[in-house]
This record gives C-alpha cells, structure tokens and sequence, in this order.
C-alpha cells in the first residue's frame, strides 16, 4: 500500500460496542451467506475482506485535514454495506446521500456534510452534472474524489489494498463514541437536518432488536428498504452484525420481487416503511404465498388491518414500532396492544403526550363501549420524551440541536395520544396538524378511520386553506387502477364513524389510482398540499353554502353530507372566494388541463 496522505493510525482493535468490532469478528468466520444480492455471494471472511480493503483505500485517499466523511450515492448495490463496514473499521463516516434529490438540493446535502470522498455508480452519474463541488473531481491529486463502483477502473483502484486486514489502518480511531453515520431527515418541515449517528448509538440499537427478536446466525436479513434511509441501516443491518446473521440486498424494494428474493436468498426477516406493506398486499395472491421463510418483519405504518392480512396472506408476522431517527424516544410495541396502538414506551424512556405550546400533559382519551377511543382531539400532543435520551445532535445545525432538546426534554415533532390504559397511538406528523373552524385536527387519525372505506385501498389527509381562515380537510383516496369513487357509498359511510370529530370530514376528495411516494416509500405529503385541489384527477367536494360560515352550522353545509365533482365553473367560483379575502396566494396547484371532467362515479 502506498502512504496515506491522512496519516493513518495503527493500533489493537478497541473494545466492545463499535461495529468495528463487528466487522472484525466476521473475519474470522468462514461461513457461506454474509453478504448476498443479484449474482453474488460472499462468505462473512469474504466480507470483512473487501471491507477491510475500501479502509486501506480510504485511508489514502482522504485530504488531509479533511472531516472524513464518505458520501454514498448508490442504490441497494453490494458496495454499499461493504462501504459502511468500511467506514466502521477506519473510523470514518457514511453520509447517506438521497438519490431522489436533485441539483442544488443534492449539491446543499453533499457540501453541508462536507464529503471529502462520493461513492456512486454509473446510472447516478447523471444526478452530479453540472453540480460544483470540489468532491467531483476525479484522478489526480486534489481535495476530493469520486469513485464510480462499476466503472473498471474501480477495481484496479482497489488490487492494492486486498490484502489488507480489518483495524490494520485507520483515519481515527474506532470508538464507541465516533461518528458513524450522518443520516438525513425527511425535510418535511424545511431542508433536510444531518443527524448524527455514533458507533455505540448502532451496535446499541441492533443490540436491542437481535435481543428482542431472537435473531441469530441462522437468520437472513433482507434488506430491500433503501439504505440511504436509517429504517435499513439501524433496523436491519446492524442487527445483522450483532447478530452473526447474513445480509440479503434487493438493489430497490419491488413488490413483485419480494416473494422470489426471499426465497431465493433464504431471507428470514425483513423491514419495512410507508406504503410497502399494502404494495405486497396489492399483489395478486397465489395458493403458494405462505411458503416462504420469512418469520418477521419490523417496521412502521402498516395498520392493524394490514399486519393481520399479511399474517393471514403470507404467514409472517409484523411487529410495529416507533423511533425516531435522532435516537431521542422509543415506544416498545406489545402484542396485547389494542388495535391501532403503536406500544408503551420503551426501557428507560420517560414518555409523555404534550401540548407543544405550553408543555402539559394532555389528558387520556377514553375508551368507548365498542373498545375504540374516544375523547381523542383533546387527547393530542406532541411525544416527547422527559428522560435520559440518545440524542446525539445533528450536523453543524445548533438551532435544530437546540429546537429539539428545549426546556431538557426531546421533542420528537409526532402527534400522539394516549389512552387511559397507558397505550400510545400515533397521530401524524406536528406539521400534519390541522385547524378547521378554530379545532384541531391530526392527519393520521382521519387516515387510519378512511382506510376502511371499503374500495379504498390507502388514504392521505392533509390541510388546504380555507377560504377565509384556517384550514379545511383534503383527503387523496388510492382506489387503484380500476377503482371508481362512489359519493354516496362514502358519505354513509363517514356519517357511521362516530369516532370522527365533527370537523374531520373532508370538504375536498382526490381520487389516484396509487397515493403519490417519496424515496423511501412514505407518502409524499409535500406534493400533495402543493397541488391542493387544483390537481389533474378527479376531485369531489362538500360545496360551500355561505363562505362566511364553512363549517357545520345554520348557514354552512357541513362536510361529508354530500359529495359531487369539482368542475371547471366551480374551481373558478372557489378561486375568486379565496381572492376576495386576500387568501389566493395560499392556493396551490395550477389550472386544470382542457377537457377535465371527473371519473364516473358508482351509483347504489
């Protein structure tokens, strides 16, 4: 190997709680199955070896003086895992780049993570054309490097260093406190914050889960969410390494290549995030879906509804759980949760429902004689936890640092309430709330009561601005492909759940064949509310009577008390309200397209 222009340290291997550790312990084991994907598998000795050798490479290749952190944009290819055992073994740093960001927001993400090496392949070369970033420059001498991992130079880049061994060189040492990941929030609520992740943080949280999910040698993970996300990193891979179990990759998540990956790699449990579970479920069935060897998946945002049809369909548990990516609060599911509660909080975690504004407990909601909750707007706060917490900061970004640890508490910005027994259930995102007639609404409350609509496949409910004041609620149906809406079905049907407040009927209904996602399979929110009601499908509506009053009441007909479609003569009568109040800069989306007209209806 040449000398390292960084100065590389050599030194005994440090003790326990690093995925260094890890890494080093699969040396030394010959087993087949480490590392499997399309075309390859690799012993977990194998494994340790090609990671051990990108240290040796990285090491030489960092500037000097430089933060050393790897960004990787790549899709679910093999290179990745072995990058991030990589980066453990020489004390570095992974950046999770989001492949589905675009110019100055790809080029903010990179720069403010202060990248001094990009490892991407070809069909992301595209992305960086055009961006100015001293991590662009390739061959030479310089401040930076990209390296493409299917370009044939790679690996000749990489020969001399295959003999390395792992902890053999090092550009910091491998501590438990060292940085591990910088792992990008959604950026629902402004750009994306770099959250820190240490070393100890990740062998701790897949401590945790090999523990409580019995995982061990014989297990296979599959990971087929994105590991540019924390779901597949925290949650998948390093469960794998504390466990001793190999690592199936599926490059990106296909529903219609689930069962054959699972089969063909063995895999023994899986996670999941946003929609991909009802995806699997939307997938025709076949006499022979339970014969596979999956035994779990953990995830987030299935539904009680969903988890038992899996169960039914594919005779593979889903375990639901809740934790935020900063590392700041968990809730701990249990299986005699009633349904729709996400758990109890977790070992150590003081856990509350807060009013954000004022730091109260909200009150408990009750529970009514059918067993559903009721009670529950009054309910509604935001989770924080008041304990110890593994908050770890994020990157260069001391007013999110200090946003989310006011007053010594974690403020996790999710809407929760709980209920007199002491279960949790998740109620949106704080940036989900609603306002409609002076009360507050959650997101994900209305959601989880429209997704038993029958013909509805997945709901969405989000807030669009109300004519005068506040908001008004818009839900987006996903009926598929071949779905119609039927008003009157769906009317009576709103007006028998009596667990809606009064206001959370929708006003606005927009009817897709597949709710709109983002990368990492949750619904893009932001895309929704951008377009509002001035979007291209079919949208129904709960006409305003008198704009003066649009809710409920003498003069205003209330939501969900009748439905028909918003035409082209309504849009433009709404639009001049939303003018003559001096509210049409709120409205967003654009003009409907020549010829618009809603999608038949079912009548009966």
């Amino acid at each position: 190997m040449s000398a390292s222009v960084s100065a590389p340290r050599r030194h005994p291997a440090p003790g326990a709680g690093t995925v260094a550790e890890l890494v080093r312990a699969q040396w030394h084991d010959p087993r087949p199955g480490g590392l499997r994907a399309a075309g390859l598998s690799l012993t977990r000795h194998a494994t340790a070896a090609a990671a051990a050798a990108r240290a040796a490479l990285l090491a030489d290749l960092l500037p000097r003086g430089a933060e050393p952190h790897i960004g990787v944009l790549l899709d679910n290819t093999p290179e990745y895992p072995l990058w991030l055992a990589a980066a453990a073994l020489a004390g570095a740093t992974v950046v999770g780049v989001n492949p589905t960001r675009r110019g100055a927001e790809l080029a903010r993400d990179i720069s403010h993570t202060e990248c001094a090496l990009l490892v991407t392949e070809r069909a992301h070369l595209a992305l960086l054309d055009g961006l100015e970033l001293p991590v662009l420059r390739r061959g030479g001498p310089g401040p930076g490097r990209l390296l493409v991992t299917d370009e044939p130079g790679y690996a000749e880049l990489l020969r001399p260093y295959a003999t390395a061994e792992p902890g053999e060189v090092t550009v910091a040492p491998p501590e438990p406190s060292r940085r591990m990941l910088l792992t990008f929030t959604s950026g629902s609520t402004g750009a994306p914050k770099a959250v820190v992740v240490t070393q100890g943080r990740l062998v701790g949280a897949g401590s945790a889960l090999a523990d409580r999910f019995a995982l061990g040698r014989d297990d296979v993970h599959y990971l087929c969410m994105p590991l540019f996300h924390g779901n597949a990193v925290i949650a998948g891979w390093a469960p794998a390494l504390t466990a001793g179990a190999g690592v199936a990759l599926a490059r990106r998540f296909s529903a219609s290549r689930f069962l054959p990956d699972v089969r063909a790699r063995g895999a023994t449990y899986f996670t999941y995030v946003g929609r991909a579970i009802q995806y699997l479920l939307a997938t025709p069935p076949r006499e022979d879906d339970a014969d596979n060897p999956l035994r779990l998946g953990f995830g987030t945002e299935a539904g009680p509804v969903d988890a038992d049809r899996f169960a039914a369909r594919f005779g593979v548990r889903l375990v639901e759980g809740y934790g935020s990516s900063e590392g700041g609060a968990a809730l701990q599911h249990d299986p005699d949760a009633p349904p729709g509660a996400v758990g109890r909080a977790a070992p150590g975690t003081d856990a509350a429902v807060v009013d954000p504004d004022t730091g109260t407990e909200r009150p408990r909601a009750r529970r009514g004689p059918d067993g559903r909750p009721t009670e529950v707007a009054a309910a509604i706060g935001e989770l924080v936890n008041r304990g110890p917490n593994g908050f770890e900061g994020y990157w260069k970004n001391p007013a999110a640092d200090a946003a989310r640890t006011r007053n010594g508490w974690f403020w996790t910005g999710d809407l929760f309430f709980r209920d007199e027994e002491g279960w949790f259930h998740f109620a949106g995102r704080a940036d989900d709330r609603l306002r409609v007639d002076g009360e507050n609404l959650a997101a994900a409350v209305i959601e989880n009561t429209l997704a038993h609509c029958p013909g509805v496949h997945s709901a969405a409910v989000y807030a669009v601005p109300d004519p005068v004041s506040g908001d008004q609620v818009m839900a987006a149906l996903a009926v598929g492909p071949e779905g119609a809406f039927d008003p009157q079905g769906f009317s009576a049907f709103l007006a028998g759940r009596t667990e809606l407040a009064t206001k959370a009927a929708p006003r606005f209904v927009r009817i897709l064949p597949a709710l709109p996602l983002t990368a990492t399979h949750k619904i893009d929110r932001a895309a929704l509310r951008r377009a509002g009601f001035r979007c291209p499908e079919p949208v129904w509506w709960t006409p305003y009577e008198d704009v003066r009053e649009p809710g409920a009441g003498a003069r205003g007909r209330a939501p969900g008390t009748g439905y028909r479609p918003l035409t082209g003569p309504d849009l433009a009568a709404l639009l001049a309200r939303y003018e003559a109040h001096g509210r049409a800069g709120l409205v967003g989306g654009g003009p409907r397209p020549d010829g618009w007209s809603p999608a038949p209806s079912r009548r009966g």
